[in-house]
């Protein structure tokens, strides 16, 4: 063991400290310089948890009206500037939607945007459930719908504290779970479904409205979710996949962000692209295992709180919001 002079110790130390509290100073700087939120998982399960607390979202029905006056009402109370673009829109068997796409703008001054989606009605026909007695009765939609909101809710109460550079538009798209059920002895029609986001896309509110790019959520809470780069986003946004897949991987994310090809998905991405002429991508969970392509309780009574994952909600939503502030103008 050497021995070192009491005041070489001293100086060591005043040294190493320095060095520590200038490494410490500039992880600070930097992360003030990105100044990205934190994304709060039990906020965004409890968003999640009160929409299925109204019952399936079936539009109409009371619980599809109550659950958009809240939806109108949180959005509001987070400061947006809300608009409720209100349409009867008809379903595959003609019958005639009451329906109401909720748009809230953040930012509205900012002419850089970014467009945030996800749908908030649910499905009328549990036409995948096991037992062939249940198909005509309501998705509950816990994950099918309300997780998406849920997320995107608690995302606007963050963008509510703290500004980004850009303006983001979220929009929760009605009537898109109407499409033609599986027990219909009549053709299936791809425009039977996203009927909201048809009627948006060529009815745009705001006027003359443009993203610079667009991201649904679809499917967004179940635990251990799978997210695979969903093949219409690949045709029509790969560089916007790559944005939010590679941020999820800077997070921590690439368990859940996996990189590797999925399915190509009929949903309300299609309809933003192709319609709007706004490069939109989809985050939806797939099980590549499954005959469906989803999970076992998609489109069933079983699509419930208990398919909710705090961690899965974390994942996508802190994604989201690195995207988002880390957007330039």
């Amino acid at each position: 063991m050497k021995l070192f002079p009491f005041s070489l110790i001293i100086a060591i130390l005043a040294l190493s400290s320095c060095s520590s509290a200038a490494k410490s100073n500039k992880q600070a700087s930097k992360e003030t310089m990105l100044n990205i939120p934190q994304f709060n998982a039990d906020s965004a399960y409890l968003y999640t948890k009160t929409q299925v607390d109204f019952g399936p979202r079936v539009p109409n029905t009371k619980a599809h009206d109550e659950c958009g006056a809240y939806l109108v009402n949180q959005m509001e109370r987070f400061g947006a500037k809300v608009i409720q673009q209100k349409a009867d829109l008809k379903a595959y068997d003609g019958t005639i939607l009451h329906s109401n796409n909720i748009i809230s703008s953040f930012n509205p001054a900012a002419k850089t945007r970014i467009l945030l989606c996800a749908h908030w009605d649910s499905r009328p026909y549990c036409d995948h459930d096991p037992n062939p007695a249940n198909y005509h009765q309501p998705v509950l939609g816990a994950n099918d719908g309300a997780s998406g909101v849920g997320v995107l809710m608690e995302v606007a109460r963050q963008l509510s504290q703290q500004q980004p550079t850009v303006g983001v538009d979220i929009i929760f798209l009605d009537s898109e779970d109407d499409g033609t059920p599986d027990f219909y002895k009549g053709a299936q029609d791809e425009n039977s479904w996203c009927l909201g986001t048809q009627y948006w896309a060529t009815h745009l509110e705001p006027a003359n409205y443009h993203a610079r790019f667009g991201i649904l959520l679809d499917m967004v809470g179940a635990p251990n979710a799978t997210f695979y780069k969903e093949q219409e986003s690949m045709n029509n946004a790969p560089d916007i996949v790559a944005k939010v897949w590679n941020q999820a991987k800077e997070d921590g994310f690439s368990a859940f962000f996996v990189d590797q090809d999925g399915g190509a998905i009929t949903d309300d991405h299609v309809f933003v692209n192709r319609l709007a002429g706004i490069p939109c991508i989809d985050i939806i969970q797939e099980d590549l295992n499954s005959p469906t392509g989803f999970a076992s309780y998609w489109h069933t009574t079983h699509d419930t709180m208990a398919n909710i994952d705090r961690t899965t909600l974390l994942a996508v939503g802190q994604t989201l919001l690195g995207v988002i502030y880390k957007e330039k103008p």
